[in-house]
């Protein structure tokens, strides 16, 4: 092609260009951006899918999570360490029965649930058959009031979240052999450690009976602890000694003052650490919504809500290793 004609079809396609009426989001209304309503409305089909087969469980009058239907006497599946004292489910109709727990699975933090309904039949999930859902695809969950649904995407890539361990909520400062221990340089506000009673300037000296002069000592005999574990933590203050019992907190969790996007995010779940293999998703859900399923767009679970990790990601089982931990739940 010679320069002339390049130049003449450039001329052309920028005049072109120059004529398109772009459209940016603010020319979309409303109700027709993500969780708008004209978007939601091209999902029926899928809303009632995902609103036949997830309950609210109440505790005190208060919804504490969401959980799914698996079978059709009334088996629930939610998130373990969410569900704590529930009392009744309510559906998405308004009924609302007793429920009671059956089983833990600690490594999924997934807890079987039994409905206590003579006579009822109920809709369990349907599975998506796909072993993992594409990244970039529709997902869609019922939301919190089981009222309507709330879209998103497939948004990072499938993965095993490893264990975080538990944290006391302190900044650590050198080794400490002149001291006798290990100084603590800051106390994280509100944590695990404040909470017990430890301060800035403590030297810590034990953890749970066994003598420590190191900042690595420290780092892994707490760490091998779970969140939610209680640890003694000794330490010497002003030339006297003290222990303190800390209920150890997630690191993610604890720290996340120091991370202004998690400040941003409003509650996150507890436990959003420790498991085999989840898919990512930025449905607009709040902690309280999760152990419901996510679905596709054609109202097949591809998994099961676990884990609010700040305002735009929110880890789900895969449909693959829910229903491995329902076959071992149900022996």
């Amino acid at each position: 092609m010679s320069a002339h004609k390049f130049l003449r079809n450039g001329v052309l396609w920028l005049s072109i260009l120059i004529n398109v009426d772009i459209i940016s989001a603010e020319d979309l209304s409303t109700s027709q951006r993500l969780n708008g309503a004209n978007t939601r409305k091209a999902f029926d089909k899928t809303q009632q899918a995902a609103l036949a087969s997830t309950v609210r469980l109440i505790r005190n009058g208060k919804l504490i999570t969401h959980a799914t239907i698996v079978s059709k006497d009334g088996l629930l599946l939610t998130k373990a360490s969410a569900c704590v004292g529930a009392r009744e489910a309510v559906f998405a109709d308004g009924q609302t029965y007793p429920v009671r727990i059956r089983r833990r699975d600690q490594n999924t933090d997934l807890a079987l649930l039994q409905v206590m309904a003579k006579d009822k039949s109920f809709v369990p999930v349907q599975w998506s058959n796909e072993k993992l859902p594409a990244e970039g695809g529709w997902m869609v969950s019922a939301d919190p009031k089981l009222k309507g649904l709330k879209v998103g995407v497939n948004s990072g890539t499938p993965r095993a979240i490893k264990r975080e361990g538990g944290v006391i909520g302190v900044i650590l400062g050198r080794d400490g052999n002149a001291t006798g221990g290990i100084a603590i340089a800051e106390v994280v506000p509100r944590a695990a450690g404040a909470t017990a009673g430890l301060k800035k300037g403590d030297v810590v000296t034990k953890v749970n009976g066994q003598s420590v002069k190191r900042r690595d000592q420290v780092i892994e005999l707490v760490g091998s602890y779970d969140p939610g574990d209680v640890v003694r933590i000794e330490v010497m203050r002003d030339d006297k000694s003290f222990s303190y019992q800390v209920t150890l907190g997630h690191r993610s969790v604890t720290f996340e003052m120091f991370n202004r996007n998690l400040q941003m995010s409003g509650p996150v779940s507890k436990r959003k650490d420790n498991f085999p293999m989840i898919i990512q998703h930025d449905l607009p859900l709040p902690p309280e919504a999760m152990g419901g399923p996510v679905l596709d767009i054609y109202g097949k679970a591809v998994g099961l809500n676990m884990a609010r990790v700040d305002r735009v990601t929110t880890y789900a089982l895969t449909a693959m290793i829910v229903q491995e931990s329902l076959r071992t739940l149900i022996r």
